[in-house]
């Protein structure tokens, strides 16, 4: 039996935080993941030195976990900086010009 009063609706959708969309607060990102390939780097040299001490194979295999761990914060860190360069004009832009002459349309602005 349903009551004549306002029915109260759970809204199930999950709930977005801004700094989980792309091209939102991507140098805090960048700095998480900076955070971690320095932890990573740290580790793996760790281990790595560990491994030439001991000769223990379990060193040896965190040592490459670590490596492969900081070869991909590394690429982390930067594809959250791209989106933070200034562009720049690329090879295709520059192609045709020679070493002396400037770049764009500046000579005819004088």
């Amino acid at each position: 039996m349903s009551r004549g009063g306002p029915k109260l609706v759970a809204d199930r959708r999950p709930r977005s935080f801004a700094i989980l969309d792309v091209g939102n607060c991507e140098p805090l990102k960048a700095a998480v993941h900076g955070v971690a390939l320095g932890l990573s780097t740290l580790m793996a040299v760790y281990n790595a030195a560990a491994w030439l001490r001991r000769r223990q194979s379990h060193l040896a295999i965190n040592t490459i976990v670590y490596v492969a761990a900081m070869v991909w914060e590394q690429k982390r860190v930067a594809d959250h900086l791209l989106p933070c360069m200034p562009d720049t004009p690329s090879s295709r832009d520059l192609e045709g010009q020679g070493p002396d002459e400037p770049v764009g349309d500046q000579s005819k602005a004088a």
